[in-house]
């Protein structure tokens, strides 16, 4: 694994002031539609959104990481004002509709890419905004919109040590009141998806993959979950590409072995997404 150089900027982040430390979420988030569905999910992200300002103090900033922003290099979103991004097709016009006027915090996050030693976090001031990895479960949890956001990119390219690695040195944000939030799904297979099947549904290696994950998150062997490409066959079926899991390395990474961990949204869409949810802390 790479090596994870100090938080260089923990004692100089004035935009960022110390906090009660504030969980580490990973949000199963599937299909689009989860964001305007009356279902079990985004009844659940509602419920977990009510939990700030009573188990949790409420966030000065939200940091998330989407399975949907894909780049070279690592990129933080530096504008003010943040645009929704729909980035989907084949969806009915509600959804096309949806908008998250979350503002941006472009101090903030020069002064987190400071912060960051290793790799260099580069700030986007004008191409992205939020995708629905992120707006689809910040919308339900968080629905005025009135907490900063800013989303973390993913280098696809680099291996996932590295994503763990980079979540280890976000650990610090967590006691200034910035809540990390890792958005993409533990198994994640479109090209096998069943509309037919129910939530309680799945392919017998979806239920593999999803307890294999599980299990290392109840022993709280984090670092082991970079490791999953180690599962051959099993791995590349859960992920024909792995973007939805990277998210899962950089909220592990910011969680503690020993910390608390619970599950929500146990259960599966189309046979081929799991939906499980993870909360530290």
């Amino acid at each position: 694994m790479a090596a994870v150089a100090a938080w260089a900027g923990v004692g100089s982040l004035p935009a960022l002031a110390r906090s009660p430390r504030m969980p580490v979420l990973f949000l199963g988030h599937g299909s689009p539609m989860n964001a305007i569905g009356d279902n079990a999910f985004r009844r659940s992200w509602q419920a977990l959104g009510a939990e700030f300002g009573t188990t949790w103090a409420r966030p000065q900033l939200i940091l998330c990481i989407s399975a949907h922003w894909i780049t070279r290099g690592w990129y933080l979103t530096g504008k003010a004002q943040p645009k929704t991004i729909h980035d989907f097709g084949g969806f009915p016009q509600e959804l096309f509709d949806q908008q998250y006027p979350a503002p941006g915090a472009p101090a903030k996050a020069r002064e987190i890419a400071a912060g960051v030693a290793q790799p260099k976090l580069k700030l986007d001031e004008g191409e992205w905004g939020y995708d629905h990895g992120t707006w689809s479960v910040l919308k339900p949890m968080f629905p005025q919109a009135d907490i900063p956001v800013l989303q973390l990119s993913l280098d696809y390219d680099r291996p996932p040590q590295e994503h763990f690695a980079l979540g280890r040195q976000l650990k610090a944000l967590r006691d200034r009141g910035v809540l990390i939030v890792g958005s993409g799904n533990i198994v994640h297979n479109l090209r096998a998806s069943r509309r037919d099947a129910n939530a309680m549904q799945a392919y017998p290696w979806a239920f593999e993959f999803d307890a294999k994950t599980k299990a290392l998150l109840e022993q709280g062997k984090l670092a082991e979950l970079a490791d999953f490409q180690k599962l051959g066959p099993l791995a590349q079926q859960a992920h024909p590409t792995h973007d939805h899991y990277l998210p899962l390395l950089h909220a592990a990474g910011a969680a503690d072995p020993g910390e608390k961990v619970r599950f929500l949204n146990e259960r599966y869409q189309s046979a081929s997404i799991a939906m499980r949810s993870v909360v530290w802390g």
